[in-house]
């Protein structure tokens, strides 16, 4: 069986057969990078298929610094952290627009109606109803809701530390990062996503999925 810097050297040379296996052997772990990113396995499908595009177009330029799993790993977290950038300025433009249509709206509803007092006390007990009801119990690691209220760059180490299990080493030669860079990068990760999860009321789960692997 082919190595992969043997498989490296055929695909540069255009072997389409050579690429093929490397991409059999690193799509598993790609795919679920990319999921745990953005939490869609759709977008999840189209980002790999993304990474190994862009790793065929741009195999020339791989130098073998790294392994070549390390450098397709690097182009899809790039991949990934550009796609949720372009997502998040998309729906705070979307938010925007909805916000100008509704104020507009309103100001155009003639008269001004303020809230009777039946509906203040139907809120009221909205609330109250709310407050009773039991909260659901989920697994807090791996937990997809509680990393997509995490910024890209504590996902992404995240994912890379919790769900892919690189090493800081592997991590930081992904990032292009020092050891301690990653650590500290990867411990305010962690006190994020409990804070996270305490805020929807997880703190057992939340205690419990900081703790991690441990350094």
């Amino acid at each position: 069986m082919a190595t992969e810097q043997e498989l490296v050297k055929r695909a540069k040379r255009g072997d389409p057969d050579a690429f093929g296996q490397l991409v059999t052997d690193n799509e598993k772990r790609i795919y679920n990078l990319a999921l745990r990113m953005t939490g869609s396995p759709e977008d999840a499908a189209e980002l790999a298929q993304e990474a190994f595009l862009n790793a065929w177009r741009g195999l020339h330029r791989f130098q073998g610094e790294s392994s070549f799993a390390t450098w397709l790993y690097r182009l899809a977290s790039n991949a990934c952290i550009d796609f949720l950038r372009r997502e998040k300025r998309r729906r705070s433009l979307s938010m925007t627009v909805s916000l100008d249509d509704e104020t507009c709206e309103r100001q155009a509803e003639l008269p001004d109606q303020r809230s009777t007092p039946e509906q203040h006390l139907e809120r009221q007990e909205l609330r109250r109803a709310r407050a009773r009801r039991p909260r659901t119990r989920r697994p807090a690691w791996p937990d997809r809701d509680g990393l997509q209220r995490l910024s890209e760059e504590h996902r992404q180490v995240l994912v890379m530390r919790e769900v892919s299990g690189l090493s800081y080493a592997e991590i930081g030669q992904v990032l292009e990062l020092e050891p301690g860079t990653v650590k500290s990068r990867i411990a305010r990760a962690r006190l994020a996503l409990r804070k996270a999860l305490e805020s929807e009321g997880n703190l057992l789960e939340g205690i419990a999925s900081v703790r991690g692997k441990g350094p």
